[in-house]
């Protein structure tokens, strides 16, 4: 069984979406965790957004990188540059990746505009994580 981790600035939008398809993609082959430098709480459009897909984090709770230190990962995957320049060297063997997706925490606009840059974002998100597990061969 695999490790993952999924880093991200406050653990609210980018990293609890892409925890959520690879906790979905990976079922019974990885156990796939996310976390932040900070914790601002899982962002309830992130929440509404992985619904549309069939996707509950609702359970999903907002983590620090601390917490985790004991945890022998195999992958960890930063999803923005913040959470890359920013995150705490901690003892692993895990192979490293980055890419850093826009914050749709930030968008602005009327409500719809706002979701749909979280649809925009989950998209790119979803993209990546399926190319992540065909990649590095999770599922076999």
């Amino acid at each position: 069984m695999k490790n993952i981790l999924v880093l991200c600035t406050g653990n609210s939008c980018r990293s609890q979406i892409a925890h959520g398809y690879l906790a979905s993609m990976t079922t019974g082959k990885a156990n796939v965790y996310s976390a932040g430098v900070e914790t601002h709480g899982v962002n309830p459009r992130a929440i509404a957004i992985m619904k549309e897909d069939g996707i509950d984090i609702s359970g999903h709770t907002s983590n620090n990188i601390t917490e985790y230190f004991g945890v022998d990962f195999d992958f960890v995957i930063t999803v923005c540059d913040n959470a890359k320049e920013r995150c705490p060297y901690f003892p692993t063997k895990a192979q490293k990746f980055h890419y850093n997706f826009p914050d749709p925490a930030k968008a602005t606009g009327t409500e719809e505009e706002i979701m749909n840059e979280f649809r925009v974002v989950k998209e790119m998100i979803k993209k990546y994580c399926t190319e992540f597990v065909k990649d590095n061969n999770i599922n076999e």
